[in-house]
C-alpha cells in the first residue's frame, strides 16, 4: 500500500512551481500587478476555463486586448462605444450577451468597492458550511440586479444547484492560497486556504476516483466536499494545494 500522502506531496512539489503558469488560464492574471487588475482577469479567466488550456489563454488574451489591458480602469472608465467590439466575442457557449452583463456587473460593483472578495462576504460571519455560503452569496450578488439575463446565470455556478462549481472554486484558489511558489495569487485576507474546495474538473475527479479519495457515484457540490475533506486529512490547513497533484497527475501523466 502505497503512502498516498507522501506520493500526492511529490506531485504537489512537482506541479506547484512557477513553470506551472505558462500553459494554464492562471497565466492570465499573472500578467498583471495590480490587484483589481488581477481580480478581473482571473475571474474571466476561470469563467472561460473549459476546452483546451490554450484555446482559453488565447480568448482570454483576447477578451483582455478589448480592455486596453487594463481591465479595472476599464471597469471604471468605459464609455457606451467602447462596448461594441465585445458584441462579437465568444467562446463556446459564452456569448456577446454573457460578456456584457459580467462588465455591467463589475463596473457598476467596482465603483463601490475597492475588492471583489467583498461580493463573497458580504454580510458573513465565519461558520461551518462557510464555501457552500459564499458561493451562493456571490451568485446572488451577481444577480441582483432583475435585467441580469436569465441565460448568464449557466456560466456561474452556485451549490443551490448541486454543481460542482470548479471554476469558481478554482478562482477562489487563486485568490485565496498563500502561495510560497509563486504560482496562486493570495491577495484576498477574509477568507482562509483551510476553507476553500478544491475545484473537481474532469481530470480531477478522475485520478481522485482512481485514488480512492471519492467514494460518491456522480459528480456534484456533495463530490467536491468529499473530496476537499479526504484531502483535509492530509493538510488540514491547506488542502486544495493537491488540486495540482491531481491536475497534474491527469492532465500531464495521464494517471
Amino acid at each position: 500500500m502505497m503512502d498516498l500522502k507522501g506520493f500526492l506531496e511529490e506531485k504537489v512539489a512537482l506541479y506547484n512551481q512557477p513553470g506551472f503558469i505558462a500553459a494554464d488560464p492562471i497565466l492570465i492574471p499573472h500578467r498583471y500587478s495590480k490587484k483589481q487588475d488581477i481580480e478581473i482577469a482571473g475571474f474571466f479567466a476561470a469563467t472561460l476555463a473549459w476546452g483546451q488550456r490554450k484555446t482559453i489563454i488565447n480568448k482570454c488574451t483576447e477578451l483582455l486586448v478589448m480592455m486596453d489591458d487594463a481591465p479595472h480602469d476599464f471597469m471604471l472608465h468605459h464609455s457606451e462605444s467602447d462596448l461594441k467590439p465585445f458584441l462579437d466575442f465568444k467562446h463556446r457557449t459564452f456569448n456577446d450577451i454573457d460578456t456584457l452583463w459580467f462588465i455591467a456587473f463589475l463596473s457598476r460593483f467596482y465603483r463601490e468597492h475597492g475588492s471583489l472578495e467583498e461580493a463573497f462576504t458580504v454580510g458573513w460571519e465565519d461558520e461551518v458550511d462557510i464555501m457552500e455560503v459564499l458561493l451562493g452569496n456571490f451568485h446572488e450578488v451577481f444577480f441582483a440586479d432583475p435585467e441580469a439575463p436569465r441565460r448568464t446565470r449557466k456560466h456561474v455556478a452556485t451549490p443551490k444547484r448541486k454543481a460542482a462549481c470548479k471554476r469558481i472554486n478554482m478562482f477562489l484558489r487563486w485568490m485565496v492560497r498563500k502561495d510560497q511558489k509563486g504560482v496562486d495569487f493570495g491577495i484576498w485576507e477574509k477568507i482562509s486556504p483551510s476553507q476553500l474546495i478544491c475545484p473537481c474538473d474532469l481530470h480531477v475527479d478522475r485520478v481522485a476516483r482512481k485514488l480512492g479519495l471519492i467514494q460518491r457515484k456522480q459528480t456534484d457540490w456533495k463530490t467536491a466536499v468529499e473530496l476537499t475533506a479526504r484531502l483535509r486529512e492530509f493538510d488540514p490547513l491547506d488542502p486544495v494545494k493537491y488540486d495540482f497533484a491531481l491536475f497534474g497527475l491527469g492532465v500531464e501523466e495521464k494517471f
